[in-house]
């Protein structure tokens, strides 16, 4: 009988501790998912880091580099699409050669330089080279003079225009497809907006074919500076215009002082109304040196000259030219007085 109701007593203590460990264990687990929404809402005024959007260290700094060449340019087109598409139509803008400023990968920096700030505040900053009216024209051609150095613009230091302060661009456009200025049929009338006198002179009777486009300034002129006067493209004026003229070259067996002089004695190249570009009527022209002498004057001659005088043939035509045709000078052995 003892023995039976201690092992009741057994049997009730084990299933009492059983209880107990089960109830530590469960107040023990952790929350399961369902009550994560319930503490998120009691935590929503709780600061939570994103760590996904923290910036690296190389992040960083490739944010605070310098923009690349590409992105720069990328920029320029960005708000001068206009020009910028010009730009690529001129020579300036051929890629295939290294000599321009496409061609060297620089393309709009070659000429206006870094423009980052230009960039970031477009009304109050300008890129590192501008070409508008207050830039030093000294300023504007050394920026030119970077690849256009040599050959024909080997003697602007010193020139009339750059003594002038003449700056390429007062001359040049560079944003457009066809630069008036290298185009022959319109040259003349960039170079008209200064030298507003020679625009007068080709409009007279006798002139050499500029308004037709048969010849340009440049025909005879160097503008980027030359060793001769008047910025002639030969070394005097009489071979510039032997360039066209060769026949009144020479030399000649006799020779007329003032033809070898100069051509500008007798002629205005750019226009006259006395043919041929004469500077005078004839013979007002030749009496400018060609004093009076006794037996054949060279004045005006007086009604005592009509026909049939001796001196009748002066009145035709009034020139010396009617018997003196050779007056550039003549290789024929009685030509002494240019007659033949």
């Amino acid at each position: 009988m003892k023995k039976h109701a201690f092992l009741s007593f057994l049997r009730f203590y084990v299933i009492v501790a059983a209880l107990g460990n089960t109830a530590f264990a469960i107040a023990a687990e952790p929350k399961s998912a369902d009550a994560a929404p319930a503490k998120a809402e009691i935590s929503t005024h709780a600061p939570v880091a994103d760590t996904s959007k923290t910036e690296s260290p190389a992040d960083a700094q490739a944010a605070n580099a310098p923009m690349t060449t590409e992105e720069l340019v990328a920029q320029c087109a960005a708000c001068h699409q206009e020009q910028y598409d010009k730009m690529i139509s001129t020579r300036h803008g051929v890629s295939g050669d290294a000599r321009t400023p496409w061609g060297d990968g620089n393309q709009c920096l070659s000429c206006h330089g870094k423009a980052n700030q230009h960039i970031e505040n477009p009304i109050e900053e300008k890129p590192e080279t501008v070409f508008n009216k207050t830039t030093p024209h000294t300023e504007k051609v050394a920026k030119c003079l970077v690849c256009h150095q040599g050959g024909n613009r080997m003697h602007w230091e010193g020139g009339a225009h750059e003594r002038a302060n003449v700056a390429c661009t007062d001359c040049h456009t560079m944003h457009t497809t066809k630069d008036q200025v290298t185009t022959q049929t319109t040259q003349a009338g960039v170079c008209f907006t200064c030298h507003k006198n020679i625009r007068a002179e080709i409009m007279r009777i006798s002139t050499h074919p500029i308004r037709t486009g048969q010849m340009s300034c440049v025909s005879c002129h160097q503008p980027h500076g030359s060793e001769a006067d008047r910025l002639m493209i030969k070394d005097t004026i009489n071979d510039t215009c032997y360039t066209c003229h060769a026949e009144k070259r020479g030399p000649f067996l006799w020779e007329h002082t003032p033809v070898r002089d100069s051509c500008v004695n007798c002629h205005s190249p750019h226009g006259t109304n006395n043919i041929p570009l004469l500077k005078a009527r004839r013979p007002q022209l030749c009496q400018q040196c060609h004093i009076p002498t006794m037996g054949h004057p060279p004045q005006f001659f007086s009604g005592s000259n009509l026909p049939p005088a001796v001196a009748a043939d002066k009145m035709l035509s009034m020139s010396c030219q009617n018997c003196h045709t050779k007056i550039h000078g003549s290789n024929h052995p009685a030509g002494g007085r240019f007659t033949r």
